[in-house]
């Protein structure tokens, strides 16, 4: 009876019109990698479940993370880790990206596809976001600082435009240069680097490596480079391709673009606007005291069943979903940090409350998420009669 209440009728016979659509223009991935995963996919075993493959992949990140946790935990150069440490970030994320590219193959090899792999498959992505983030803030040794809280910010940005687009145009659209295959393998470098060489490594100002340099990149450092370009691309080309694939689609759909748009986006426009009011306060110990990789355990969460929540709405052919309760303490940190700013209100937080608030708050995120998630998965295997982590005797023959 719970389970009946998380999807209605109307929801679940649309599963039944689910249709996987990807468009990937990479041609790393055309020449090279997909080759690579064409082989790899030959390594699983027939009876293991794609759900289960990309579960798997995501436990990768989820142990590095762990790493972090005991050997870095001020995620600064000053108190790096063994260089071992960042050799395994780089094959964690290498093997995330195989596992997440497999996942699909697996299922068509199978014959096992369903929305449900979808649904899996882009809900760990949406939580990696914040694995993800941890794990660079670490390599890069930028610790708790606002490059760090930038770098999340930009992740979590660009996944829900990807989101939401999709949502939009019924196709998942990876351009010639992506973070999924591009960006990995950028990122799996710059982690064996910090082994190599150490995260500090990230923090060696330009003007010592070249001269005659402008005069407003003197003072920069290649990690500062790095988080520019990042933004720079984002900025001026995620952004416009996302929303002019969202014009296009609503064109074609008949429906107001620009009151599409405000709907749609601001869910994220608020989730950001407090993450960073509240992590970048003056009266917010979240980076003075070192409970930032905390933070973004419990936002991330949060992250996750936001864009969860419109992938769902995508599969099911629903209407764009309100967003998640769970945002509600995301807000109140921000006002509460944010009062005495401009109240004459005394600063509500110490730095003890704060940590509690935010214990209280991962927990409080993660319960609810994975209640959701076992409901929504449970509706959807009774109805397709199929299982999440497990294949059926009849497809463990190859297809």
């Amino acid at each position: 009876m719970a389970s009946s209440s998380v999807l209605s009728d109307q929801q679940l016979d649309n599963l039944k019109l689910y249709k996987y659509s990807s468009i990937d223009r990479s041609l790393l991935s055309k020449y090279v990698l997909r080759h690579y995963w064409d082989l790899s996919v030959k390594f699983f075993p027939l009876n293991m479940a794609p759900n289960l493959i990309t579960l798997t992949g995501l436990l990768f990140m989820i142990f590095n993370v762990g790493l972090v946790f005991i050997y870095t935990p001020t995620m600064e150069a000053v108190d790096a880790g063994p260089s071992w440490l960042y050799y395994s970030f780089a094959l964690g994320l290498w093997l995330y990206s195989t596992f997440d590219n497999v996942d699909g193959r697996q299922a068509r090899r199978t014959g096992t596809s369903s929305p449900l792999g979808e649904l899996f498959d882009h809900g760990c992505d949406a939580l990696n976001c914040s694995f993800a983030a941890i794990i660079q803030t670490s390599a890069l040794g930028v610790g708790h600082t606002k490059q760090g809280v930038i770098i999340y910010a930009i992740a979590t940005a660009g996944f829900y435009l990807s989101t939401i687009e999709e949502f939009h145009t019924g196709t998942l659209y990876l351009g010639y240069v992506n973070v999924p295959t591009e960006g990995v393998c950028l990122l799996c470098i710059m982690y064996i680097l910090s082994g190599i060489y150490g995260p500090h490594i990230w923090q060696t100002p330009l003007n010592t490596m070249f001269d005659n340099l402008p005069s407003f990149l003197e003072n920069m450092a290649l990690n500062d480079i790095y988080i520019g370009f990042v933004a720079f691309m984002f900025i001026f080309t995620h952004i416009p391709v996302c929303f002019y694939a969202m014009y296009k689609a609503c064109r074609e759909k008949g429906k107001p673009f620009i009151r599409s748009m405000l709907w749609d986006n601001w869910p994220i426009v608020l989730y950001i606007s407090a993450y960073y009011l509240w992590v970048t306060s003056p009266y917010s110990f979240i980076l003075s005291h070192g409970h930032f990789a905390l933070f973004l355990l419990a936002v991330g969460i949060v992250f996750g069943r936001i864009c969860s929540k419109i992938i769902l709405a995508h599969l099911t052919k629903s209407e764009s979903p309100f967003p998640t309760g769970l945002l509600i303490p995301l807000v109140i940190g921000a006002i509460i940090t944010n009062l005495p700013i401009y109240t004459s209100i005394e600063p509500i937080f110490t730095p003890e409350s704060e940590y509690h608030f935010l214990v209280f708050y991962f927990f409080l995120a993660l319960v609810l998420y994975l209640r959701w998630a076992v409901l929504v998965i449970d509706s959807i295997c009774t109805y397709l009669g199929i299982r999440c982590l497990r294949i059926p005797e009849q497809h463990t023959k190859e297809h």
